[in-house]
């Protein structure tokens, strides 16, 4: 981008805290417009510095009332703070109502708030495709706070894993029965369970199966951080001091800046199953290896020319073989290659990872003769999960890119360091 790119121009603004410009990069990155994937880049280049709070959790759980609580105390103790709420698409017109904003319209006025809804236009895992350089443009814009709400969520739908600092996962009283609150998902990747409406009868049970949960549960890389459980009743402003007190103490202890850390493990006890300075000659005749053995890869023709700790790079030239009735590439040809990415980028330690959840969303068309590339990185590896994203790209003949889909994934990490090794040595 030069000097005079209307993208730069709007970065820079951004930057000395224009919120009009803010608005106006938002609404652009949320549209996709052209050259918004330079321009996501280039403010990740100023992100870092903020704190950003995932609070996920349940449709109805009090999510949005907790973040108003939340941004209440922060704004009194004089902090910046922005909030990004993900409102759930509707599937006849796309839209959404962005009912989230109603609730925090006390703060909105606030001239140290900024609240900005987003639609999430079917994507899946509980965030819109704009939620992260959203995030990268609230933290270069000088916040102090980020504040991400997800849509309604699952137990599959842990996007925000990989981009809060600390995540919140938000429960309401009466879960069900005791194995519901031991599955694993949604509430395994919570640094904080908060116990919402802790006034109704059911609450202390809850907060009961919940600590009971974290009890039997194995440590996984939590050695410098335990989760804990934490009843609020924030319309009274009811544990929100202590909850605010344990974000800050785990901000402390983890830092700020995940979403930027690439493949960097978040604990010293989450290590690599394989020396990250392996030659990449190594990592890439492993894949390669793997791929070999995969029956859909060969098949398809599919080839990977590129490895690491963490990731893998596949592309494919289509042919007759890609096309549908229509003309273009048949879309379960493109979520093979994003998942055959997704699928070595995981194993690439060794085939020790099962895949639990996957997503995948379409942006543009590829036909006969297109070169398919497909990027896939790891975002977040602990002991047990791992999150990993997959850009699935379209080579143009000016030598650029046009994006084809994006692709999130999550694996269960099955095996151990033992059985990577002894799976490298025997293949």
């Amino acid at each position: 981008m030069g000097a005079n790119d209307p993208w730069q121009t709007l970065i820079s603004r951004v930057l000395a805290g224009e919120r009009r410009s803010i608005a106006r990069l938002l609404s652009r990155l949320d549209d996709r417009a052209p050259g918004f994937e330079v321009a996501a880049r280039l403010l990740a280049e100023h992100a870092g510095r903020a704190h950003v709070v995932g609070i996920t959790g349940v449709p109805g759980a009090g999510k949005s009332t907790l973040v108003n609580a939340l941004l209440g105390a922060w704004l009194a103790q004089g902090r910046k703070v922005a909030v990004i709420a993900v409102d759930p698409s509707s599937p006849i017109h796309g839209g959404a109502v962005l009912g989230d904003r109603v609730r925090m319209g006390e703060h909105g006025a606030h001239p140290n708030a900024y609240i900005r809804s987003f639609s999430a236009r079917g994507a899946l895992g509980g965030l819109s495709h704009a939620t992260r350089a959203a995030a990268d443009c609230l933290d270069a814009a000088g916040f102090d706070k980020v504040l991400v709400e997800t849509v309604g969520a699952g137990q599959s739908e842990t996007d925000i894993m990989a981009l809060a600092d600390t995540r919140v996962v938000v429960c309401p009283p009466g879960l069900g029965d005791e194995v519901q609150a031991i599955k694993a998902g949604i509430l395994e990747i919570a640094d904080l369970l908060v116990i919402t409406k802790s006034d109704l009868p059911h609450a202390d049970a809850t907060v009961r199966d919940l600590k009971d949960m974290l009890a039997l549960r194995r440590r996984f890389g939590q050695r410098d951080w335990n989760t804990r459980v934490m009843p609020v009743h924030a319309p009274a402003s009811k544990g929100i001091d202590e909850l605010v007190a344990a974000i800050e103490e785990h901000r402390s202890v983890r830092g700020c800046g995940t979403r930027l850390n690439g493949n960097a493990p978040s604990s010293a006890d989450e290590s690599r199953t394989t020396p990250p300075d392996a030659a990449a000659d190594d990592w890439l005749n492993r894949l390669q290896a793997l791929a070999a053995r995969d029956g859909p890869c060969v098949t398809l023709g599919f080839e990977v020319i590129e490895g690491g700790a963490g990731s893998a790079t596949v592309t494919v030239t289509l042919d007759d073989r890609h096309i549908n009735f229509f003309g273009s590439c048949h879309g379960g040809i493109v979520f093979a290659l994003a998942d055959s990415a997704f699928g070595l980028a995981s194993n690439s330690y060794g085939p020790i990872a099962a895949a639990i959840d996957a997503h995948i969303a379409f942006s543009s068309a590829a036909g006969k003769g297109d070169r398919l590339v497909a990027r896939a990185v790891e975002l977040r590896r602990g002991r047990t999960l791992a999150v990993y994203r997959v850009d699935v790209h379209k080579m143009r003949d000016d030598g650029g890119e046009e994006i084809v889909s994006t692709f999130t994934g999550t694996v269960f990490i099955r095996g151990s360091k033992s059985d990577a090794a002894a799976e490298t040595k025997s293949g």
